[in-house]
């Protein structure tokens, strides 16, 4: 986990000193950034999630083991920083699309500077412009494509984080909704009573989780239905 924050640190610097932007392009890094944070804090109730399960006094016999991997089947840690993998992905989508439009937009430039220009031509408008500060602004009204390709990467951030939604409520916190529970495997035919230290402390990870990404569902949704509103149909 810390070589995700180290490696997010260059991303976030570029996303402040960047050249070109778009509309909510700082929303949408800040959702990245606080997502980071969340998931960060969230994980360390689980970091020793073995040395936490018990199984009738016992810590590190066969059986407690066999018991840990039957109940605990299905990934923890490894599926939250995968998902958020995919969150940053998505966001870098956008970001490879701006600076490919950047660069048509540049070439289209340097053409014109080449050219000699009628004195009663007109100019196309563009589909980029700068603001006062020089950053290149990506124009959403001028072309539905540009529209289509925010969207497209707005609705995966909405499939990952209902996803990642998903798995919390129906992998992660049904393991932890009894402080204890019964367990026999094949290896130990006896019964066992088996009990997860500091269950509560783990809930609270998974809500905290589910909420921030249930916030990010939301927020993405409303964003999507103005921008098809305001966009695609100049509402």
């Amino acid at each position: 986990m810390a070589a995700i924050v180290t490696g997010l640190i260059p991303i976030l610097r570029t996303a402040v000193d960047a050249t070109t932007t778009y509309k909510c392009r700082s929303l949408w890094f800040g959702f990245l950034s606080i997502r980071l944070v969340i998931l960060f804090l969230a994980e360390l109730p689980f970091t020793k999630l073995d040395a936490d399960f018990t199984c009738n006094g016992t810590r590190d016999s066969i059986c407690t083991r066999a018991c840990f991997n039957r109940h605990f089947h299905k990934p923890m840690m490894v599926a939250w920083n995968f998902i958020f993998v995919l969150v940053v992905i998505s966001v870098l989508l956008m970001e490879l699309f701006t600076s490919h439009l950047r660069s048509l937009a540049q070439k289209r430039r340097d053409k014109a500077e080449e050219e000699e220009m009628n004195a009663q031509g007109k100019e196309e408008a563009p589909d980029v412009s700068e603001d006062p500060r020089g950053r290149t602004v990506i124009n959403l009204h001028r072309d539905r494509g540009t529209v289509g390709f925010y969207l497209l990467s707005i609705i995966l951030r909405i499939l990952v984080e209902t996803w990642f939604v998903c798995v919390l409520l129906s992998w992660n916190l049904p393991a932890l909704s009894d402080d204890q529970f019964n367990c026999s495997t094949t290896i130990c035919s006896q019964l066992h009573v088996c009990v997860v230290r500091a269950a509560p402390e783990k809930r609270m990870s998974i809500y905290a989780l589910a909420s921030i990404s249930g916030m990010i569902i939301v927020v993405s949704v409303l964003f999507c239905m103005y921008s098809i509103a305001h966009y695609l149909f100049n509402v």
